[in-house]
């Protein structure tokens, strides 16, 4: 660096480092972590306070049953995130950007529409989670904890100003310690690990009540602005300047996706287990996160207790960050604008406001606001599959059978499961499920 030459900031050096290794100037195992960052972020919202909440339920309430319901939603999760991923790599351009360019103008504002709603569901679960963590943690009311929560989300998204680096090892970091709570958990109740292995590979509804919490847990997995999100992330870093490139990239990809959501997946699961272990046999009514928090206690002892807050605390910062960030991409793509991060937070606050001071459970809050996303998921994941299989788009990037027929599949999935229970609701039966 020639004298008086100001120093380059993380992202840049990150981002030459990167294009040195798609030029083959730059070798070496350490040299993949330079590609890490974009799933990592993406992953924190397969970890947000409304995971939480269902999986509490789930575990609480069904044992340990609805742990292939986990399984399954990863999977799902993992395939469309890379299907994302390789858009963003691939087009330069995001998934809401693609939609507007290639989608009917009534589309893409219906779309848009949708998005937003699923954008206010999950600032619901964010912010009420972290409010939660921080009232019982230090005795706050829930209100304050949410202003609290919404002051910190946003001292942290300051960090994009100084690109994209600082923001990844800051939600690698809170992901790190969400993964690490959850080990120090399992290690503090006793899990009966056979029961644990038939639930995950062993697929029972027990009622339709089940099936109902089975569509939270999906809505609370595969999120709809994780799927809008990692186009962008992976558009904003440094772009492929060839076929070559952009084939490297998207195999860094790949990996990181499957490293980044098999965490994620695992995270998730522990929730269940601990939830199963500690509350199924005697404490099965358990369905709030504050009431769990102060079972806890008695049961495994204040430090048991005190890590779980830390860990719901953890995710509900982190995923506030990286939903605010989706929300702007999200709103930028579709209609062109984008607003003050300030403003677009304060909105997006609001419903969560509204919920509290309306005198709603909190807990019930964050599971409805979780089926809601299930709601609002298969309009992203239909576009993604048609955008990802077009040639004209994805050129030789363009998804072969094997994965075509993987993202119909996975997409079906979704659309079965959401619309189960709104045959239920209209008092449709559905053979083989039991009332509630």
């Amino acid at each position: 660096m020639a004298s008086g030459e100001a120093p380059l900031r993380l992202s840049n050096r990150t981002a030459i480092a990167i294009d040195e290794v798609l030029t083959g100037r730059r070798a070496g195992g350490l040299s993949k972590l330079l590609f890490a960052g974009p799933a990592v972020v993406a992953s924190i919202a397969y970890m947000d306070p409304g995971n939480f909440a269902t999986n509490l339920q789930a575990g609480a309430q069904y044992g340990y049953s609805l742990l292939w319901v986990v399984l399954a939603a990863n999977v799902i999760a993992m395939l469309f995130q890379a299907l994302s991923a390789k858009l963003g790599i691939v087009t330069n351009r995001n998934l809401a950007e693609t939609c507007r360019e290639h989608l009917p103008m009534p589309v893409v504002y219906a779309m848009w529409g949708i998005s937003e709603i699923a954008a206010m569901a999950t600032d619901v679960a964010e912010f009420l989670g972290g409010a939660i963590g921080l009232s019982l943690l230090f005795h706050l009311p829930l209100l304050g904890g949410m202003v609290v929560t919404g002051v910190v989300t946003y001292a942290i998204l300051l960090a994009e100003k100084q690109g994209f680096r600082p923001i990844e090892l800051i939600i690698g970091g809170l992901v790190a310690a969400i993964a690490m709570c959850y080990l120090v958990e399992l290690f503090m109740v006793h899990v009966a690990w056979t029961a644990a292995a038939r639930g995950t590979f062993v697929p029972t509804l027990h009622s339709s009540q089940a099936l109902t919490v089975a569509a939270g847990i999906l809505g609370a997995t595969v999120m709809p602005h994780a799927i809008y999100l990692h186009s962008g992330l992976t558009q904003n870093r440094t772009p492929a300047r060839t076929e070559e490139g952009r084939r490297k990239l998207v195999r860094f990809s790949n990996r990181e996706v499957i490293i980044a959501l098999t965490l994620a997946g695992l995270v998730n699961m522990a929730m269940v287990v601990m939830a199963s272990a500690a509350f199924h046999k005697g404490h099965s009514d358990i369905v709030e996160i504050e009431t769990a928090y102060h079972t806890l206690t008695p049961l495994l002892g204040a430090g048991a207790a005190a890590v779980f807050l830390v860990s719901l605390l953890a995710a509900g910062v982190s995923s506030s960050v990286v939903g605010t960030m989706a929300g702007q991409m999200i709103m930028q793509g579709f209609v062109g604008f984008r607003i003050p991060v300030w403003l677009r937070r304060i909105v997006t606050m609001v419903p969560a406001f509204v919920v509290i001071a309306s005198g709603v459970d909190a807990t019930d809050a964050l599971v409805y606001s979780q089926v809601v996303l299930s709601f609002a998921l298969p309009a992203p994941m239909i576009a993604l599959v048609i955008f990802t299989r077009r040639r004209d788009i994805m050129g030789v990037f363009a998804n072969g059978r094997l994965v075509n027929a993987a993202a119909i599949l996975g997409t079906a999935v979704i659309l079965v499961l959401d619309a189960i229970p709104i045959l239920q609701t209209f008092g449709v039966n559905i053979p083989g499920l039991r009332g509630a």
